[in-house]
């Protein structure tokens, strides 16, 4: 049995299997709610029963070998029965107990013989609440949860027992078709419960909590799919902060830290990254009732100026579009709605037509015939039962009318989540039409769908990121020169320069020409602007004479340069090795600054010539090298060119790179050379 077909027994059970105590008779219950169908048998040999069933004294002596088992015992009993439960043959289990690797070392240990003793059983846990399945009604879960069954929905994948808890009593008219609480991953990882999941087609979305993934290759290939099966993922990553980031134990360098990098990976792989819990609740809303959109551009209608003008500012500032209306369009909108009405996107349409049906349905019709990628109506209801939402019906009313006249997607939003009731929801969804709570959340879903559309239409030209493949030892850092070498072979433009002792200084800068850059050359130089080791812009012998005086208090090794100029931009293009990302490519404005403008983008490699030219785009030498404010233009093609050879070199030589550095690249109106350079490697000869 493979891995997924044990996981999807485990999910969709027809015979389960309590074992334990307390817990195991809560499972039971809650599997009773539920409205389980199926065989449950029990395990307990101190108890003749649990919840009314008669209870087995040993796994040994179940009648039969169940398809799913809830398993809540102590860690060293937990790992006699999962032995007991692999030697009948069981497809996997929920390990409910804690004390495993979250503790130290010696958990660590137990929890290596856990999956030892499961062999290939599909262990959801340790240290989780279970899952729910709320499609077949199915809850190996000790504990209360909100939501009820449904036909299908959104699949939620959680590393986090109580964030899965409270999002089960989310009121925000989710379905989920899954909640998974994983624990500790002992023996599956986060790409095993999405390749299993999209096996199943009643899941129409995936959620994910995502402290940290220890397999990154395997899980950009588990997005792909994916993307290829039309299910969008949306991801809600813990430890962006500092703070958030050890807590979760994930550290990496200071300008490519790991947050960045993972923003880097949901981006490559068409996966909506959510910054809050409300984001990703809308989030998943949208894309699992309307779906992935082709384009980011909006119509707003609102009968208030103060909502159009939150539309208006919440979209530009996360890029989406609204366009103004067709021409034909605004005239009939006009006619319609009469001359104290500014006729604009988005729009306030005043209360004039405000519960006339036949005018609300003309006027919304109208918006949508301008086909936006998605069109929403605001309204926020009135409190509770005893308030006549006449009116507001009327207006869902209209909508409808103009979705079916039009063939257009259109979302209802209230501006607070709480002025969406669940009567209202249910009503809306009954009719087709998604219940957004919330202008802000609202739109950062629709961007999220336009963006999951993009990577959609595109999946068969993205990459699988490259798997994470950390060379030992400390390696051995070039010198400027050396590492410059290897770059110009690679296919990098370098200054032409000559490297020389004191003496021979004034007749490498004769061979050259002047002006000249003059560096002191060492392994130990990194930065070499605050070690006085590097001195620019020598016009003539007497001023190379003078550098080169001071340096030599401290160095005797040099280089001697071209001076490379004028600059149009200057880039920073580094790489280095994550022990989880494995290399990643930093690109940002260089130069000596580079650390305090902090203007950079994390990519993985192998990455795209489009990808790249998207990233320096959004970088302040990006408005430079685009010829900024009048002044002349970079070449954008050269500065491209030079960052492939870079990242093609780094790829050629994985197994043995640590990091490497340029900055800055500078790019000139013609072409775009590496001024400085240094690479670490692993092997002592980097020349070899």
């Amino acid at each position: 049995m493979s891995k997924k077909e044990a996981l999807m027994r485990l999910l969709r059970p027809k015979t389960i299997a309590v074992i334990g105590g307390d817990s195991a008779a809560e499972v039971i219950r809650q599997c009773r709610k539920a409205g389980f169908d199926g065989e449950i048998l029990a395990v307990n040999p101190r108890r003749p029963q649990l919840e009314g069933i008669p209870c087995a004294a040993s796994v040994a002596d179940l009648p039969s070998v169940p398809d799913a088992s809830f398993v809540a015992a102590p860690p060293g009993a937990t790992l006699d029965i999962i032995r007991d439960l692999a030697a009948r043959g069981a497809p996997g289990a929920v390990c409910f107990a804690a004390g495993f690797a979250e503790t130290g070392s010696l958990g660590a240990g137990l929890q290596q013989q856990l999956r030892e003793a499961a062999g290939d059983m599909a262990i959801i846990g340790p240290n989780c609440h279970g899952y729910l399945n709320y499609l077949d009604g199915v809850a190996l879960w000790p504990d209360q949860y909100g939501g009820r069954r449904c036909e299908q929905g959104v699949a939620l994948i959680s590393q986090s027992g109580n964030i899965a808890i409270n999002l089960t009593m989310q009121q925000r008219g989710l379905d989920y078709s899954y909640v998974i609480s994983v624990g500790n991953n002992s023996a599956l990882g986060m790409h095993d419960y999405i390749e299993t999941l999209l096996e199943d087609p009643r899941v129409t979305a995936i959620g994910l909590h995502v402290e940290g993934l220890d397999n990154i290759a395997e899980f950009s290939k588990a997005a792909l799919l994916a993307l290829q099966k039309r299910v969008p993922i949306v991801a809600l990553k813990a430890g962006r902060s500092s703070r958030g980031a050890e807590i979760t134990m994930s550290h990496t360098g200071s300008l490519a830290g790991s947050d960045k990098l993972y923003s880097a990976l949901f981006a490559r792989l068409g996966i909506a990254r959510c910054d809050t819990v409300s984001q990703f609740l809308e989030t998943m809303k949208f894309l699992s009732q309307v779906g992935p959109l082709p384009a980011a551009t909006i119509g707003s209608m609102s009968c208030s100026g103060g909502d159009a003008s939150i539309v208006a500012d919440n979209a530009e500032a996360l890029g989406l579009e609204t366009p103004a209306f067709k021409k034909e369009l605004a005239v009939k909108l006009k006619d319609l709605l009469g001359p104290n009405v500014s006729v604009a996107n988005p729009l306030d349409y005043h209360l004039y037509i405000w519960g006339n049906l036949d005018k609300m349905s003309a006027c919304f019709s109208d918006v949508l015939r301008n086909e936006y990628a998605c069109s929403m109506l605001v309204l926020d209801y009135p409190p509770g039962d005893d308030n006549d939402d006449m009116n507001w019906q009327t207006a869902e009313h209209a909508l409808l009318a103009a979705v079916s006249a039009t063939g257009q997607r259109a979302v209802v939003v209230s501006s607070l989540p709480e002025t969406m009731s669940a009567a209202v929801r249910k009503r809306l969804k009954a009719a087709g039409i998604a219940p957004m709570q919330g202008i802000e959340d609202c739109l950062y879903a629709i961007r999220a769908a336009a963006m999951v559309g993009a990577a959609q239409r595109d999946a068969e030209n993205i990459d699988v990121v490259m798997s994470a493949q950390p060379a030992a030892g400390d390696g051995v850092m070039l010198n400027e020169w050396d590492s410059k070498e290897l770059l110009a072979r690679a296919g990098v433009a370098v200054p032409k320069g000559k490297t020389c002792g004191a003496g021979d200084i004034v007749a490498a800068a004769g061979e050259i020409g002047y002006p000249v850059v003059l560096k002191a050359v060492s392994s130990e130089l990194a930065h070499k602007s605050e070690a006085g080791a590097v001195a620019i812009g020598l016009n003539n012998e007497d001023d190379l004479k003078a550098a080169a005086e001071r340096m030599a208090v401290d160095f005797d090794r040099f280089l001697v340069e071209e001076m490379v100029g004028p600059a149009v931009a200057e880039l920073i293009v580094g790489v280095s090795g994550d022990p989880t990302f494995g290399l990643t490519l930093l690109l940002g404005t260089g130069g000596t600054l580079v650390e305090l403008l902090d203007d950079t983008v994390s990519l993985l490699l192998p990455v795209r010539r489009d990808t790249l030219r998207g990233a320096i785009a959004s970088l302040k030498a990006g408005a430079l090298i685009d010829a900024y404010r009048g002044g002349p233009a970079g070449d954008i093609e050269a500065a491209l060119d030079a960052i492939e050879a870079i990242a093609g070199f780094a790829i050629s030589n994985s197994d043995r790179l640590y990091e490497m550095d340029v900055n800055p690249l500078i790019v000139l109106a013609h072409g775009a050379v590496a001024a400085d350079a240094f690479i670490r490697l692993a092997e002592p000869d980097a020349r070899a």
